[in-house]
């Protein structure tokens, strides 16, 4: 069944509708790291109880984009976009509300459920709107926002949280969701779904993910974007440690941290210029060298003893222009690939890039960090890793646009 032509909206405004919902995830994720801090506190409790009000966000947010991706491909973007806006408005309240941590705890994993299908929708109705250069064009617009949305989520939410307290940022997002909905139901296309559908949404799903597991060029671009994820979670989770270790207080740290994303959004603006000059995977052998260079180059001023604040972040912005320029054909080349699932192909990479993220945050707190060094070493690794697997990407022929079976 196919559904009535939509509403043609302007170029401009459609690209930052898909924006929007797509940064939504990552700002309801970030915006409330500030009043963590404080939670201890007010709900009289450890702090690494409090972690679990984070953890409860990234996990729902990664796990459920692998239900509204094929979800989405046999329903409707729209439709399913819209349960998953209604969903994190519910759980943005819910948290607003909360009386004790464990209630919170529990409105952040509801919350997280719902923002994620603002991501794996808005991936899949970019494959949906645009095609070729156009669409890797629109990706960089993607790594754009979303390279803002952590410093400036936290920015807001601790102004908010110092202003009129934690809650507040929680209702902010509340409203948020409300926009969002009237956003998508206005000013989104309704998405043509495929004429042959399973018989049941379970077998649907399993087919989907089956029929992406036989790519070997989908896979490589999920294990490269992970890998560029891992690379920079270490980066965020090791950065504040490596800082400290150089005498950089709380107050001064973000000015530091700042350059990577300040980098990336760089690297997403010239993919927005060069991809129609140069092709995608001229710009992803050009991103990952930049990547390399950075990290080697962080690296090796450790080595030889140069332990300063600049030393450390000052070469990382190159490894924010590679990633800048290595994700937006990355990403699309993961909705690209087999565009019937478009929507199950990116569920899977965004659950992976959070999970392998997750990794590298995780791997930080293996290893002492007094200077760069260790961490070098670390992002280092994680870049190879993904660097292999762009290798191994580059073996295959670049994929035709109308490939579905």
């Amino acid at each position: 069944m196919t559904s009535s032509a939509p509403r043609a909206a302007p170029h401009g405004l459609l690209v930052a509708n898909l924006l929007a919902q797509l940064a939504f995830g990552l700002l309801a994720m970030t915006i409330c790291l500030p009043s963590m801090q404080e939670w201890g506190a007010i709900f009289d409790t450890g702090q690494a109880a409090v972690q679990l009000t984070f953890s409860a966000y990234v996990l729902t947010y990664g796990s459920l984009q692998l239900l509204y991706g094929p979800l989405s491909d046999r329903l409707g973007r729209k439709r399913v976009l819209m349960f998953g806006l209604a969903v994190g408005g519910l759980g943005s309240a819910l948290a607003a509300l909360a009386p004790d941590l464990p209630t919170l705890v529990a409105a952040r994993a509801l919350q997280g459920a719902g923002a994620a299908a603002g991501m794996v929708v808005g991936r899949a109705m970019v494959q949906d709107l645009f095609q070729g250069p156009e669409r890797t064009r629109v990706m960089a617009y993607v790594g754009m926002a979303m390279g803002l949305c952590p410093p400036l989520a936290t920015i807001i939410g601790g102004q908010l949280h110092v202003r009129l307290g934690w809650q507040a940022n929680f209702v902010l997002m509340a409203v948020l969701t409300a926009v969002l909905f009237v956003a998508a139901w206005r000013g989104l296309p309704d998405h043509q779904k495929a004429t042959t559908v399973q018989p049941h949404w379970l077998r649907a799903m399993l087919s989907s993910y089956a029929r992406l597991a036989r790519e070997p060029s989908f896979a490589l671009h999920v294990g490269l974007l992970a890998m560029t994820t891992a690379t920079f979670y270490a980066f965020l989770g090791g950065a504040p440690i490596v800082l400290g270790s150089y005498g950089v207080g709380p107050d001064g740290i973000g000015y530091y941290i700042m350059f990577v994303p300040g980098a990336y959004i760089l690297g997403n603006f010239a993919v927005s210029h060069l991809v129609h000059r140069l092709g995608e995977r001229p710009l992803m052998r050009l991103g990952q060298g930049f990547t390399l260079g950075g990290i080697s180059l962080m690296l090796g001023l450790g080595l030889i003893g140069v332990n300063t604040p600049l030393a450390f972040a000052l070469p990382l912005m190159l490894l924010g222009i590679g990633h800048g320029l290595l994700v937006p054909p990355a990403l699309a080349g993961t909705v690209g690939l087999l565009p019937a699932l478009a929507g199950s192909a990116a569920a899977v990479a965004g659950l992976m890039q959070q999970m392998m993220g997750a990794v590298g945050g995780f791997a930080v707190g293996l290893f002492r960090h007094e200077g760069a060094v260790n961490l070098g070493w670390l992002m280092l690794g994680f870049a190879l890793c993904g660097a292999l697997a762009q290798w191994q990407l580059h073996r295959y022929p670049r994929p035709g646009p109308t490939r579905t079976h």
